[in-house]
């Protein structure tokens, strides 16, 4: 699915991108960075379509994510002084 299309089925859901972030446990930047490639995933692109499928029966999809608690992703990124991604590294003695 295209983002765009992605994007139209929130819509469709009434959700947002924050908002479907913090349903499926993950950091908005994750989601919304998709759209540089243009496509979502295809597991993000059914869960959006269904949640889409569920509003638009007007069924309240929101308790489905509270019961399954989708655990919260990690954000990547920085990290503590070295170490690199979570690897240990030797300290460099560089201009000694």
């Amino acid at each position: 699915m295209t983002y765009d299309d992605f994007i139209v089925e929130l819509n469709k859901a009434g959700l947002t991108v924050r908002r479907f972030a913090d349903l499926m446990g993950m950091q908005p930047n994750s989601i919304s960075n998709y759209k540089k490639k243009g496509e979502v995933p295809d597991h993000l692109a059914v869960i959006a379509g269904l949640a889409a499928e569920m509003s638009a029966h007007e069924i309240d999809f929101e308790p489905v994510f509270h019961r399954l608690e989708p655990s919260r992703k990690k954000p990547r990124g920085a990290s503590k002084p070295g170490k690199f991604a979570g690897d240990p590294q030797g300290v460099l003695e560089l201009g000694k």
